[in-house]
């Protein structure tokens, strides 16, 4: 049997970063563990969104001294899975600096295989406590699955972007209360519950208490994250 040079890199690969894992998992809590708790991590992010909100920033988060230090390795405190949206990012609406954030975007704030694996690789070999899974308010991907459900058909991969956001939009039809909100809510509810049971990368880490998986939406009108359940 003939095997290519891009399988056989492949296999090594993921050989590797199999092992990488199991060593990490086997070190949680150790000395190479978090510096934070879970519990800290989302402290430290509320008070961040106090500071922002107060026009309060420590500006020695983000400054060439920063730079440096963090050049020599990363421990994110939080993996921030949000909106792709140009008026949600995280650093800023959490008062956070360089480094802390282990940021995933994508319009919806959904989780597909390599937003999945990049959640599991920051828990397991970088050792981040806590992931939050953020929505906002007016959420277009949001939105745009509702009038895709309406029989409104968009060009390209578009259509394909919000096919994982319409079960949390079917599922909220009928409730009272605003439809586009109540579905980002629930698609927030959705994404935090499937990556709970997504596989022993992040269950072992949460049956441990070395992980918390969280739901947020942010107000873009007042700038306010309330963390939901």
């Amino acid at each position: 049997m003939t095997v290519s040079r891009r399988s056989v890199l492949g296999m090594l690969g993921a050989s590797a970063l199999a092992t990488g894992f199991g060593t990490s998992l086997a070190k949680a809590g150790g000395a190479e563990g978090p510096q934070v708790s879970p519990d800290q991590a989302l402290a430290m992010l509320r008070k961040g969104n106090t500071d922002y909100l107060a026009g309060s920033y420590d500006a020695s988060l983000s400054n060439n001294a920063r730079r440096l230090q963090i050049a020599k390795g990363q421990k994110p405190l939080a993996i921030v899975v949000g909106c792709s949206d140009s008026r949600v990012a995280p650093e800023i609406l959490f008062g956070r600096g360089l480094g802390e954030l282990f940021t995933i975007r994508i319009a919806g704030n959904t989780v597909d295989d390599a937003a999945l694996g990049s959640i599991e690789y920051a828990v397991a070999e970088l050792g981040t406590p806590l992931v939050v899974v953020l929505g906002h308010e007016k959420c277009g991907a949001v939105a745009a699955v509702d009038i895709v459900e309406n029989n409104t058909v968009y060009p390209g991969a578009i259509g394909d972007m919000g096919e994982p956001i319409i079960p949390a939009v079917l599922g909220v039809r009928g409730k009272s209360g605003d439809l586009l909100d109540n579905a980002v809510r629930e698609n927030v509810r959705r994404v935090v519950a499937r990556l709970k049971i997504s596989g022993e990368l992040l269950e072992k880490p949460l049956q441990a208490g070395k992980l918390k998986i969280v739901g947020a939406r942010y107000d873009l009108d007042d700038g306010k994250v309330e963390f939901i359940s």
